[in-house]
């Protein structure tokens, strides 16, 4: 017979405490590969959420494929005509070079509304579009929606036809020159501010100080001369076509059916009509203001990811 193999006491307990070991190790290197995956997914799923963010911002603001059959190109001025607004020139003024040198786009639209802004702005757009239309002869007009006012309406009269609704609001052609002027406040407090300027109008706009007469005076003479300027432009643009006896330089707004009475538009449009009049494809070229609806998409993405981290620890 053989005789029978026995383990000590000793040596089950030490075989048991191995097995055990091992358990806990296999769990440790499973739960480690776990936390990874869940980590290698927290960061893909962020990398698709960033990226699907910027992809819609740059539609927005006009990244788009061009089509390569003949379209019509809409082009926006939405919002304040400003520096690093969406309407300025440095965002207008290259999606109207590509308009204007892509050879599948047979006409312009400019679809406006806005209020208006700052002229030099404006001016940088119109010369833009006098400079591409020169270079690459094609149609460009301007559409009205809502509102084509002051340096919004200076762009229009550089394009050969201008179109607003029935209830747009056009026009407010002049200048104005705003400022604030807290120095009686400042004298019920007993605070005074020291300026020391070079000439007497340097500091002519100092909200802190008091307007002097010869300063109110520089300052309606600045507004005049702009004024007047706008009105050259607007009589040098539409010529003929305004109305005699009507003061266009008070700053008032008229309606769409007003506008084209007085001679300040030529026809009633929309952009859905004077777009699809040329019977070709229309392109949205933007520049679009970026959308409520992607940021609170991006807050919601960054929300998730938030507690998809909290759930690893």
């Amino acid at each position: 017979m053989e005789p029978e193999l026995q383990m000590t006491e000793s040596e089950i307990r030490h075989a048991v405490s191995d097995e055990l070991v091992r358990d806990v190790l296999r769990e440790r290197r499973s739960e480690r590969r776990w936390r990874l995956i869940k980590r290698g997914m927290m960061v893909a799923a962020g990398v698709v959420f960033f990226a699907l963010y910027l992809f819609g911002y740059a539609k927005q603001m006009g990244w788009k494929m061009i089509p390569n059959n003949e379209i019509t190109a809409v082009i926006h001025i939405d919002g304040e005509i400003s520096a690093g607004a969406t309407a300025s020139a440095e965002k207008v003024v290259p999606l109207l070079r590509k308009a204007f040198e892509a050879k599948n786009v047979k006409a312009v639209v400019l679809s406006i509304d806005s209020p208006g802004g700052a002229p030099v702005e404006a001016e940088r757009i119109y010369q833009s579009i006098k400079a591409f239309k020169k270079k690459h002869p094609k149609p460009v007009v301007a559409v009205i929606n809502n509102v084509g006012a002051s340096a919004a309406y200076m762009v229009a009269l550089h394009t050969d036809k201008i179109y607003a609704a029935n209830y747009s609001l056009v026009g407010s052609v002049g200048a104005v020159l705003t400022g604030w002027d807290f120095h009686k406040a400042l004298e019920k407090l007993q605070i005074s501010q020291r300026v020391y300027a070079s000439g007497n109008l340097k500091s002519m706009l100092n909200p802190y100080m008091p307007m002097t007469p010869e300063a109110d005076r520089k300052a309606q003479e600045m507004v005049q001369k702009m004024g007047e300027r706008f009105k050259a432009e607007v009589q040098a643009a539409r010529g003929k076509k305004l109305q005699n006896g009507v003061d266009y330089t008070t700053g008032e707004v008229w309606d769409g059916v007003q506008a084209k009475e007085i001679g300040l538009i030529d026809e009633i449009g929309t952009l859905d009509t004077v777009a699809s009049s040329w019977d070709r494809a229309v392109h949205d070229f933007g520049p679009r203001a970026p959308g409520a609806g992607w940021l609170s998409g991006m807050a919601t993405a960054l929300e998730w990811l938030a507690r998809f981290q909290n759930g690893l620890h």
